[in-house]
């Protein structure tokens, strides 16, 4: 493709791979749709509208909204204009909206509900740029973004097409504010060249053809949602959004998706239920789930197991992990995870049950993927897979990862200093990340730079290093190593409860609800085994010598998570500072 322009993308599907079904949005349990073609002319319709409104190039809209075809639409609307999107997480607080609103001087906001239409409207007297704020639903006595798209319905596209041929690939595309664990969040300045670069680094990593379905429910607003629905535009697969997050196992099955994308935390989910549909069989049946989840828990890639363990392999995918795959609709060919580390055995379990689950890494501003594993570039258990081509890595003195390549961002906007922090002269990206290289290419995460932390006694302890390698028991959901300027590490813990609860039947231990297993003695026994048995890989120094079992999950709307599901270490430090000091006294 010549122009490298994200706007060009529709362009393009609609001269190779002109789809009957483009976009594709669920409400109220029922599908609408539109064609390659609907897509390109509503967005032509987006333009007009804008343009007649006095958008110009370099003005700020905002989107806060579920993922929704509308959402495709607005975006290339705005882009081929050359004004400048600032996607932004339903979830997060209104004074987030004020000071993200407020930093991009954002000029027209458009929302998705009521809900968030009057989070807006609280504040847009704080925000003296915002002129108008637009609703995708129907919302009684709000503007809707179809004012838009009727405005100038029949304008003279000449004006967009003039504005088009004006836009550089390297210019500003969107502005993209981290969500971030403490402090105002960053505006991220990605131009058309970081993005579509990723789209191409990543081609050869999905194994996607025209005609594939995808199914998409993580949010649009983050940046590799956006990229990977750039590719599947980029190849004629057709994108389906999930109605919300309650009904992915009903879309899933309505769709039959070929992939999609997710984060380790609804893998976990995903594994507890049917580890808790196993655990209410009974008999023989139970005893084949067992013996197959047993096995699946022992993969390796490549057949490293031997033949015999490929035999029994294939005799557990046709009576129990082809369920599996047909709770996932049956046609699954890749599902890729990000955002956080993916425990090593969900990624075994999935991969035995062919379902090839793919971690990879990047940032926001690495628009985002810096490396991937794959089918076809070689999957190393416990790692972030091969960089991309298009990117080059390399560890850093003191083990931080460097990154370089076109995907790298223009910079934080608004703050020049903060960005000569992270890109160095060379144009090397400081990640703030800890790693090594197995076998000289697989990139392996072992920490952030920023959370490693010391004893009392000067030692150095890497907590998220230490708790990937804890959650790799089946009993623990979530972990945080705590100890700090104390004279030993701790943990606090949330059970993975379905796992937890099998044990407590195969035990005869009966408890009425979670906080009471969590203050069971014979359950904090078998916790304190778990962690002793997986404190020998261990120095000394590291070893959890004391934990708290914790009965709350830790969830985006409890506080404790960001909305990319990474946990908020001082927020989850002061809830349970009660435990804290329990452990230390």
């Amino acid at each position: 493709m010549s122009n490298k322009r994200l706007f060009d993308i529709p362009q393009f599907q609609l001269e190779n791979f002109n789809q009957e079904v483009a976009l594709a949005g669920k409400e109220n349990g029922k599908w609408s749709t539109y064609s390659t073609q609907e897509f390109i002319d509503t967005a032509n319709k987006v333009s007009l509208g804008l343009l007649k409104l006095g958008v110009k190039p370099g003005d700020k809209i905002a989107m806060i909204s579920n993922n929704r075809p509308e959402w495709n639409i607005v975006d290339i609307g705005v882009l081929q204009i050359g004004a400048v999107d600032v996607p932004i997480y339903p979830t997060i607080t209104e004074a987030d909206y004020k000071f993200i609103l407020n930093h991009a001087e954002v000029k027209f906001v458009i929302v998705s509900n009521q809900d968030l239409y009057t989070k807006v409207s609280n504040i847009k007297g704080d925000v003296p740029s915002i002129e108008n704020v637009y609703t995708f639903d129907q919302v009684a006595g709000a503007p809707n973004w179809n004012d838009i798209v009727n405005l100038d319905p029949n304008g003279d596209l000449s004006a967009v097409e003039a504005l088009k041929a004006t836009i550089k690939p390297d210019d500003l595309a969107t502005l993209i504010y981290t969500s971030g664990t403490t402090g105002d969040p960053k505006g991220v300045m990605l131009s058309h060249t970081n993005l579509y670069s990723n789209v191409e680094g990543c081609t050869d990593r999905m194994p996607c053809v025209a005609g594939d379905k995808a199914l998409s429910f993580l949010p649009l607003c983050h940046v590799y949602e956006r990229m990977i629905t750039y590719l599947y535009m980029m190849h004629g697969v057709s994108i389906y959004y999930a109605e919300s997050m309650e009904t992915i196992g009903v879309d899933l099955q309505d769709v039959k998706p070929q992939m999609f994308s997710t984060v380790p935390r609804l893998l976990e989910k995903v594994y507890d239920k049917i580890v808790a549909k196993g655990n209410d069989l009974t008999g023989i049946k139970k005893k084949l789930f067992n013996w197959a989840l047993d096995l699946g828990l022992k993969y390796e890639p490549d057949g490293a197991n031997g033949a015999w363990y490929e035999f029994k392999l294939g005799i557990a995918n046709k009576i129990i992990f082809n369920k599996w795959r047909d709770a996932l609709g049956g046609n699954l060919k890749i599902c890729t995870s990000g955002s956080a580390a993916l425990q090593p055995r969900l990624a075994r379990i999935f991969q035995a049950a062919g379902i090839p689950v793919m971690e990879g890494y990047g940032l926001t501003e690495t628009s985002p993927v810096i490396a991937v594993n794959c089918l076809t570039h070689g999957i190393c258990i416990g790692t972030v897979g091969k960089r991309i081509n298009n990117t080059e890595v390399k560890i850093a003195e003191g083990g931080e990862i460097l990154a370089r390549g076109p995907g790298i961002m223009m910079g934080y906007y608004k703050k020049d200093e903060l960005t000569k922090e992270v890109i160095d002269e060379d144009g090397w990206f400081h990640t703030g990340d800890i790693g090594i290289f197995v076998d000289d290419v697989y990139l392996k995460i072992t920490d952030r730079k920023k959370e490693i932390f010391k004893t009392s006694g000067g030692k150095y302890i890497a907590p998220q290093q230490m708790e990937n390698r804890f959650k790799e028991s089946k009993f623990i959901e979530q972990m945080m190593v705590i100890g700090e300027g104390k004279k030993h590490p701790a943990a606090l813990i949330v059970p993975a409860m379905a796992d937890l609860k099998n044990w407590c039947n195969e035990n005869n231990i009966a408890c009425a609800d979670v906080k009471e297993y969590c203050e069971n003695e014979a359950v904090i026994e078998m916790y304190k085994n778990v962690l002793d048995e997986f404190n020998k890989d261990f120095g000394n120094w590291e070893q959890i010598k004391k934990f708290e079992l914790i009965s709350d999950e830790w969830t985006v709307a409890s506080g404790e998570l960001t909305p990319t599901l990474k946990a908020k270490r001082k927020v989850i430090m002061a809830k349970y500072d009660h435990l804290i000091e329990k452990i230390y006294n």
